[in-house]
């Protein structure tokens, strides 16, 4: 069985990773909560570390394997739980997993029948299940520290701030207050990328 992996990133596509390790390339399913936190995961020598989970796909006359990566341990022991619900599957599983497990932890314990609704391939009945077979099974999992807001990106080059700032003090403002409403402008906004939507910000700041 194997149970952790470590190798090349060579590519990624919707819902899988494509490693290799010492000239074997794998296939490695993932959640989308994985995928999104790409960037991060991968080395500056282009290698990744996956803990995984290896079962056997029945498929017709044939048993196909399969391997599921996760970040940490607790991650994928939060999995195995979670597939321990009648009807929900490892590859329905990974599929459901959109949002932080902390998150769907939380729905569950709380027993929040919408939230989980909201998941894919989970209907209401579904998330009742959920809920009936693992409400007070599931808290320390939202303990994960997995909702960390990602930074803002700031799309407003310095040469969009000079030009706003010289057109801001050509209508009479202050050096220090133009170059103030400008990074607030930006701190507020992530979309910035062009002076007009930065004097459109200001302004919109300035009128509150």
């Amino acid at each position: 069985m194997i149970i952790q992996v470590e190798g090349k990133l060579v590519r990624s596509g919707q819902d899988y990773l494509i490693v290799d390790i010492q000239g074997i390339c794998y296939k490695i399913l993932a959640a989308p909560i994985l995928l999104d936190r790409l960037t991060g995961l991968v080395g500056s020598d282009g290698k990744i570390k996956l803990i995984t989970y290896h079962y056997l796909q029945q498929d017709q006359s044939k048993s196909i394997p399969v391997l599921i990566g996760f970040l940490n341990e607790i991650e994928k022991e939060f999995f195995e739980i979670f597939i321990t619900v009648s009807g929900i599957g490892p590859k329905a599983a990974l599929k459901a997993l959109i949002k932080p497990i902390s998150a769907i932890a939380q729905s569950i314990d709380d027993g929040d029948v919408s939230a989980l609704r909201s998941l894919p391939g989970i209907g209401p009945q579904r998330a009742r299940e959920i809920i009936a077979k693992l409400q007070g099974k599931v808290g320390k999992y939202g303990l994960i520290q997995d909702r960390r807001e990602a930074p803002r990106e700031n799309k407003a080059s310095q040469t969009i701030k000079d030009e706003a700032l010289d057109i801001l003090l050509q209508l009479q403002y202050k050096r220090s207050e133009a170059m103030q409403m400008i990074e607030k402008a930006c701190e507020r906004s992530g979309k910035i990328d062009s002076v007009e939507a930065l004097l459109n910000e200001i302004y919109k700041q300035r009128k509150k």
